[in-house]
């Protein structure tokens, strides 16, 4: 009978795990790393971001966000829209070209692949015959332009991709219309760029490497002028009236060429930056206004010698000219139009923005307003304009911290365009955010960076700099933004990336903020602690250095590592915002490992590798310092570098013990072959821990290899029952690299004296882990089991009161182990290993409510748990059983294990690039992902929008000709059939090739 009841309790959890955890990774924030191509529709009005790894990125109106992944691990060099339809093509570079689509289920829109491609060329041709290099996708929505290396155009129907073989523009074909004396008919070289006649559809040019531009014909499949120019072809750009062209060469300069049957004179030519060699023009565009001088913009043309190194778009409207200078490489860009559409392709009204793509990150320019400012943008923000060093996520802010931090983080904005956001494709049908969340980032320069992270926009609300505390190198009147006056190109810095920091010390390693008092603690990478509060106006004061010695006079140990860094004496002027009024210098000045901050109590409690402090921010005085160095700990006092030394050290106690394997095994003549195997396992073993990024980590995990045993992992605040079990009181814990966990007793005045009588601490216990495994969290939990209440929730009436009544109990959370003692005895109760299964150490651990999909008033506490293998594990509270576990992040990312923040309702966030959150849920009820719908725009569905009588004859011919061309085939065939076997077969394979990608396309649209 037993058995079956427990099958019945275990099936009933099973269940109830149902209902609590799944695992989603929901939105990636941030901007995609290492972009290569960018594409825009005007008439879905989404932007679309193609990166080097194969990653596909659609954005439209704030929080409509899709991404797509190819299969193949190549590049995306170039993203098209189909006009007017809800498709788009991608070119990779391994030549391939893929067809997407957002395809509606259940109300809301998926990007889906539906077909991909890769020309053939003639059997024996050169692979640069089809090499892709130019893509046009036609106006019609039916054809697809392939520019190729050889010098061919192929065309291609869509969304099918079949390519119509008698509609192909061959290099001989061009080649033979062409003036004898251009060149003596030199190799034109590659289709550069392809480019529709904005008025008549049937024309396009083709522009090929050399310099040589032909505008075709496409119904009557021939030539109608050749535009001789002498220079390499960077662009083409055909002008909205279809009355001129512009072309942009390798040498600065670009011209303007009017298209006619009779004169093929060059128009104007112009090198805008001088009579000095220039860069190239990569990129030309003109667009009209209704009144007024059109819109010139293009990118590169900078004079090579003195601003070779710029990355420019210059802007030319009239008299008004300015070179944008971008903070790194221009991958692209394009112009977005105000007004309604035409049935055709192009906007009407004045271009009212400049959407720029560069390596780091997206800039829009405001183009209607004067001084044309840069408009904020609400996604795809550079998180890492400065390297992240930390991050910090606060759930649930309440209503007024929130408003204040908008309000400061608002008047840091007022450079930023009042223009609302000009990308608003698609519908966000997403729910109202339940709760408002901040996540906080700190970052090399000293700065601490305030988002908006409680819907799929990762949005900017405020900047916090703590630089301005310390003397740095930078020159406070070094104003990057303005050119000087006169200046020549007129440059103007735009972008907010800006990687290089002042002072690598200057750096954040951990933050801590508590949402109720508004009393925030930073800590960086020269021991420095600040404490600030939220002041809505400016203030000037003076921020005094409490210095805190951590070796309390140990003898012989010297500090080897960075200098701290020097406090301005004199008053600083602090802007509204979070303003410091307290700082703490560690001695000697190591790197902050653990921070916390307890504001009912007034504490601030900090570790370095040294041992641990605790500082009394309300009367400006430390109450406890505590060295946890050992003697052998002498790595300790070697700086950031040790820990480079210490993997060095490491891999040469490795080879030490290959060396004595191998030398016992020739002593003691080992023949048996067994022995000798696991003689090479064991080898093997040794070897493939010895590669560099896994081994950063196992060797901080073995406290036995490693000399940080000192190193405080973990601080912890707790009101719980040290002394004796009748009598709470408040306490401070603190786990070491070592195992060790240390508690203190703390005795606090009563309020009315808080400001006057000292606050003291005195140890309690001293827990040694017998496994010696670094600690690495630690959780008091009250007589039901749950973990305590954070500060001031209680009196805020956000928290049910912990329960005092019942025994509480301590839970250690080691790399290996979660181990429960009670308390105040300290006597284990039970533990759950980690490492016994597969070596799995404990890397990232958070505490976290789950509440129930089914019931609303159902819920459970537990444990979220990163290892270093890259999953998460839930551990149920307060019985610590394992209750299900996800892989989530490659165990070969070691920064993005080590990034990792879990938040208080089962969601995560986590680096998978230097400039990308993943964010990810293990909880059913709380999710974030985007979830949108685009329709199809009306001048598309089930019947073509209207077109010129031109394109659709044109069409219409093509099927024509295509039938034509197989019926010819098929009586090709029946010739060959009395003829010639090798024909046939020829023929046969063709038409069967043919057909089979048809039907392969009909089946992938099918599925879709």
């Amino acid at each position: 009978m037993k058995r079956f009841r427990r099958h019945g309790q275990e099936s009933q959890r099973d269940r109830l795990k149902q209902e609590l955890f799944q695992f989603n990774k929901t939105v990636e924030h941030g901007f995609p790393h290492q972009p290569s191509a960018l594409g825009y529709s005007p008439s879905l009005q989404l932007l679309a971001i193609g990166t080097r790894s194969g990653a596909i990125k659609l954005y439209g109106a704030p929080g409509v966000e899709f991404m797509g992944l190819h299969d193949e691990n190549a590049a995306v060099t170039q993203v098209h829209f189909l006009p007017h339809q809800v498709e788009l093509v991608t070119l990779l570079d391994d030549n391939s070209l893929h067809m997407w689509t957002l395809k509606a289920h259940t109300g809301l829109s998926e990007l889906l692949e539906i077909g991909r491609f890769t020309l053939t060329g003639p059997p024996g041709a050169p692979p640069s015959v089809t090499r892709v290099t130019a893509v046009l996708a036609h106006s019609s929505g039916e054809l697809l332009l392939l520019g190729t290396e050889g010098g061919h155009v192929f065309i291609v129907e869509v969304p099918g991709f079949r390519e119509l073989e008698e509609r192909n523009i061959s290099l001989d074909q061009v080649a033979s219309s062409v003036p004898d004396d251009y060149f003596g008919r030199r190799n034109l070289e590659h289709v550069e760029a392809l480019q529709e006649n904005p008025v008549n559809p049937n024309q396009v040019v083709i522009g090929y490497g050399r310099g040589l531009m032909v505008i075709w014909d496409l119904e009557k499949q021939s030539a109608v002028q050749h535009i001789p120019a002498t220079q390499q072809l960077e662009s083409v750009w055909w002008t909205e009236d279809g009355d001129y062209l512009l072309s942009s060469h390798s040498d600065g300069s670009y011209c303007r060429w009017m298209v006619s049957g009779v004169n093929e004179e060059e128009e104007k030519s112009d090198i805008p930056y001088g009579h000095f060699p220039c860069k190239a023009i990569s990129k030309i565009i003109q667009l009209p206004t209704e009144e007024g001088p059109p819109f010139l913009l293009f990118s590169g043309g900078m004079p090579r010698a003195s601003y070779g190194d710029r990355h420019c778009i210059t802007v030319i409207h009239g008299k008004t000219h300015v070179a944008l200078d971008f903070t790194s490489r221009i991958i692209d860009f394009f112009a977005i139009r105000d007004g309604p559409q035409h049935t055709g392709r192009q906007h009407t009204g004045d271009p009212s923005a400049l959407v720029v793509l560069v390596e780091e990150e997206l800039v829009v320019i405001d183009l209607l307003t004067e001084g044309w400012p840069v408009i904020q943008t609400p996604y795809l923000v550079p998180l890492h304009s400065s390297a992240i060093t930390c991050s910090h996520h606060v759930s649930a802010i309440p209503l007024k911290l929130w408003e204040r931090v908008l309000a400061v983080g608002d008047l840091q904005s007022t450079h930023y365009s009042k223009k609302p956001w000009p990308i608003t494709g698609g519908q966000n049908l997403a729910p109202d955010p339940p709760q408002r969340d901040l996540l906080l980032t700190g970052h090399e320069d000293g700065t601490v960076r305030f988002w908006d992270a409680s819907g799929v926009c990762l949005y900017p609300m405020y900047k916090l700099s703590t630089a301005g505390v310390f003397h740095t190198d930078a020159d406070p009147n070094d104003n990057m933004n303005q050119g000087t006056e006169g200046e020549w190109p007129p440059f103007r810095k735009v972008g907010c990336f800006d990687p290089y920091s002042d002072d690598p010390r200057l750096g954040v390693q951990k933050i801590h903020l508590c949402k109720y008092s508004g009393y925030l603690t930073v800590a960086g990478t020269a021991g420095q602690i600040l404490m600030l509060e939220l002041n809505d106006e400016a203030a000037e004061q003076t921020v005094e250095a409490k210095v805190v010695d951590l070796l309390q006079g140990q003898e012989g140990f010297r500090w080897k590592g960075h200098t701290q860094l020097d406090v301005r004496e004199e008053p600083v002027l602090f802007p509204p915002g979070f303003q410091p009024f307290a700082l703490v210098q560690c001695q000697p000045p190591a790197v902050v490992t653990a921070l916390t901050l307890h504001s009912e109590w007034k504490l601030v409690a900090f570790g370095t590798s040294h041992g641990f402090g605790l500082y009394d921010y309300q009367q400006k005085n430390n109450v406890l310092i505590k060295c946890t160095l050992n003697p052998s700990d002498q790595l300790a006092m070697e700086g950031p570098l040790s820990r480079v030394k210490s993997i060095k050290k490491s891999l040469r106690q490795s080879f030490r013990r290959i060396r004595r394997s191998r030398v016992s095994l020739r002593k003691h003549h080992v023949t048996n072959s067994n022995k000798l195997q696991e003689a090479n396992a064991r080898l093997e073993a040794e070897l493939a821990e010895m590669e560099l990024a896994p081994v950063q980590r196992k060797i901080e995990a073995r406290s036995s290899d490693d000399s940080f045993t000192g190193l405080v992992r973990t601080i912890y605040f707790a009101d719980t029952f040290l002394s004796d079990s009748s009598h709470n009181t408040p306490s401070l814990w603190a786990g070491t690299n070592g195992g060790c966990v240390f508690a203190y007793m703390l005795r606090l005045p009563p309020v009315e004296h808080r400001a006057e009588e000292p606050v003291t601490a005195q140890p309690a216990k001293e827990i040694q882990l017998m496994h010696r495994a670094p600690v690495v969290g630690i959780v008091v939990l009250d007589g039901h089991g749950a973990p305590l209440p954070e500060p001031l929730e209680v009196a805020h009436d956000l928290a049910r009161s912990p329960d005092l009544q019942g025994s509480h109990h301590l839970l250690v959370i080691s790399e290996e182990q979660f181990k429960v003692f009670t308390l105040p005895k300290v006597s284990a109760k039970m533990k759950l290993k980690l490492t016994a299964v597969d070596g799995s150490r404990v890397r990232r651990v958070g505490v976290s409510w789950f509440g129930s999909s089914r019931s609303e008033d159902y819920g459970e506490s537990g444990l979220v748990v990163l290892t270093n293998q890259g999953d998460v594990h839930v551990v149920s509270l307060p019985n610590v059983k394992m209750q299900v576990h996800y892989p989530c992040v490659r165990r070969e990312d070691v920064s993005g294990i080590a990034s990792c923040v879990f938040t208080k309702h089962g969601q995560g966030f986590y680096l998978i690039s230097p400039s990308e959150f993943e964010r990810f849920s293990v909880s059913t009820r709380c999710v974030v992902e985007p979830r949108s719908l685009v329709e199809v725009p009306l001048h598309s569905s089930t019947q073509r929008r209207p077109q010129p009588d031109g394109a659709s004859s044109a069409h219409r011919n093509a099927r024509q000709d295509s039938e034509d061309a197989e019926s010819a085939a098929k009586r090709v065939m029946e010739h060959a059939l009395l003829n010639d076997e090798k024909v046939l077969e020829e023929i046969q394979k063709s038409l069967e090739g043919d057909q089979t990608s048809i039907l392969e396309n009909n089946v992938k649209s099918a599925v879709a």
